[in-house]
């Protein structure tokens, strides 16, 4: 599962990556990288060379490995740091690489993150930003691999649940409490703000971030033209990422609002409420959704045959 956070709008430049750039060997390639009490995987190859930050490059499929790189970065790059480069005052240079399914609208790539600090052996807050495979063969010193590794053993086949698009009550979704706190959602969204701008709506974009980028309304009312059309022609749940985003190409949406409506029918990304946690995916989009004051949106669910 992952939520998706998109890159930093500033992300680091050129001289940082050449200062931290050196002729590193590759020292460990370990397939099937786990971190403890954390239910995923990933191939971690670990650059290292005397007195230069070791780099760690994280690979994983997404939504088919558990714990994903994005939500469990902190715990990851932990492991790393205290498994194999212990002596270290600073995290490894953390880099990941999700795989997306083919056809899907999120692009595969390398990409960097950087945390504002960290307790010994704990890294917080990261921060992402776009980094070329050339950037990155640049930073080791040598060839990264780009695949997921022929070690790779996929997991135990699961019960495989029936997945169901349907219409929600935005202000009926459970209160966010954005894991990472971007400074523009610190606290998650309360009852009685949430009710307010169901009376006042915002419809303006921000610059703060991704999420605030854009007009919710607008994606939400074509959320769900698409929902009634994917019904009436029976749309499969794994194809509608791809009809939403003929939908928004035919209505003329921007590039944020097919983005949006996109990430609302992707399987691996939708908004899934869960009554236990709260949310199982989709935490930032529902608060940006609650500040506005949107009435409707889509949210996925998996539901199991008893």
């Amino acid at each position: 599962m992952t939520d998706d956070l998109p890159d930093d709008p500033a992300p680091r430049g050129q001289d940082e990556l050449r200062a931290l750039s050196a002729s590193r060997r590759l020292s460990l390639d370990d397939h099937m990288f786990t971190a403890p009490g954390l239910p995923g995987t990933c191939r971690l190859q670990l650059f290292t060379a005397a007195g230069a930050r070791p780099v760690a490059v994280a690979t994983q499929i997404v939504g088919a490995e558990g714990m994903g790189l994005m939500n469990g970065v902190e715990r990851f790059a932990s492991a790393v740091w205290e498994r194999h480069c212990p002596e270290e005052n600073q995290a490894p240079v953390w880099v990941e690489r999700q795989l997306w399914r083919e056809g899907a609208l999120q692009e595969t790539r390398f990409r960097r993150v950087v945390f504002a600090g960290a307790d010994r052996y704990r890294p917080r807050d990261p921060r992402w930003s776009a980094i070329t495979h050339e950037q990155l063969q640049n930073l080791v010193g040598g060839p990264v691999a780009t695949d997921r590794g022929a070690g790779y053993v996929p997991r135990d086949a699961e019960p495989e649940p029936q997945m169901v698009f349907e219409a929600f009550a935005v202000a009926r979704l459970a209160r966010p409490r954005p894991f990472r706190e971007p400074v523009c959602m610190p606290t998650g969204e309360p009852w009685w703000r949430r009710w307010v701008r169901q009376v006042l709506p915002r419809r303006s974009a921000r610059t703060c971030c991704w999420y605030h980028g854009g007009d919710w309304h607008t994606v939400n009312a074509m959320a769900l033209q698409v929902l009634e059309r994917a019904r009436v022609q029976s749309v499969d749940p794994d194809d509608m990422e791809e009809f939403a985003t003929a939908h928004a190409a035919a209505a003329g949406a921007t590039q944020w609002q097919t983005e949006a409506l996109a990430t609302l029918f992707n399987t691996a990304d939708a908004i899934q409420p869960a009554s236990e946690v709260g949310y199982i995916n989709g935490q930032h989009r529902s608060q940006a959704m609650l500040e506005a004051g949107v009435r409707r949106t889509v949210v996925l669910h998996h539901v199991y045959e008893t």
